[in-house]
């Protein structure tokens, strides 16, 4: 596939849509505890294709690969390191049909190791790029169109994965984002702003956060990579819906889809240019941010006019 459709749609629109989580949408689906989501991709496959399709009809213009735990370190708690490369190619096959006939980007979900990279832990920086390798090397087989990092807080691993993604494809257009606390730092004391810079050092042009508490914080996050936002940067927020609790027996996220609408309208007036959502989203909450940022952008449009 082009190695520059998302730069284009990026540089050509007011804002792209990202999609909503997995993880919440399969374990609703059944997914049992201690399974690997990525199995799914080859014993699942049409309930993975199902969800991707479904967000892609919500109108998410990338929707994202069931591969968020794809590395041999995650994928060995369950016995499937060996098959790192085929589950990763699967799931990117699946994201190619199920964007068949779409205006969607299919995006190669890379996500944490699960482990700290020397010296704060036991995980030489070659092995997590080597790990990484695999898993793009897949993700690239299956056709998708760029890499998404997802949830990192440890920079060297950020780092590890974008030269991973180098090894195997030199153009291959990468989005980097980084999961930040209620004291505004990634677990690993990484700032928003040490973040931006850094990242853009390592030459990639799309950066961001994802994950969190919630609308609040990422907002605040978001708000300071504007701030600093050096040319040529275009800015990613994919936010919690809300924070999980109980509710007869069940988790559910507090972040109604009127609630995620009137997020997704505040990322887009702060300047933010890839607005999707992560933990507890679904495809109503999509579709209720679609309509949000259309009416908002075209509100923008008639002022400029």
């Amino acid at each position: 596939m082009p190695s520059d459709r998302l730069a284009a749609k990026l540089a050509t629109q007011r804002f792209m849509l990202g999609d909503g989580a997995m993880g919440t949408t399969l374990h609703t689906a059944g997914l049992a505890a201690g399974t690997a989501p990525e199995l799914w991709n080859v014993s699942q496959p049409d309930t993975i294709r199902g969800i991707m399709r479904a967000y892609a009809d919500a109108g998410a213009e990338a929707i994202t690969t069931n591969t968020f735990g794809g590395n041999a370190a995650r994928l060995g708690h369950t016995g499937l390191a060996e098959q790192a490369f085929e589950l990763n190619r699967a799931a990117a096959e699946l994201g190619r049909q199920a964007a068949d006939g779409r205006d969607c980007l299919v995006a190669g979900s890379v996500g944490p190791t699960g482990e700290l990279i020397e010296p704060y832990g036991l995980l030489t920086f070659d092995d997590a790029m080597s790990m990484f390798e695999t898993q793009v090397r897949g993700l690239v087989a299956g056709g998708v169109d760029f890499i998404l990092l997802e949830t990192m807080s440890q920079l060297a691993e950020v780092e590890a994965a974008i030269k991973a993604t180098r090894r195997v494809s030199e153009d291959l257009s990468i989005a980097a984002s980084m999961s930040f606390d209620a004291n505004g730092h990634t677990m690993m004391g990484v700032s928003p702003h040490q973040a931006l810079e850094t990242i853009r050092g390592w030459g990639v042009s799309v950066i961001g956060a994802n994950c969190g508490n919630g609308p609040a914080e990422i907002e605040t996050v978001m708000a300071q990579m504007v701030e600093r936002r050096p040319g040529g940067v275009y800015l990613l927020a994919q936010s919690n819906a809300g924070l999980p609790h109980e509710e007869n027996g069940e988790t559910v996220f507090d972040g109604t889809p009127e609630v995620m609408a009137a997020y997704a309208v505040k990322m887009l007036r702060l300047g933010v240019n890839y607005i999707g959502a992560c933990c507890g989203s679904t495809p109503a909450h999509i579709a209720a941010m679609r309509v949000a940022l259309d009416a908002e952008a075209a509100n923008m449009d008639e002022a400029d006019r």
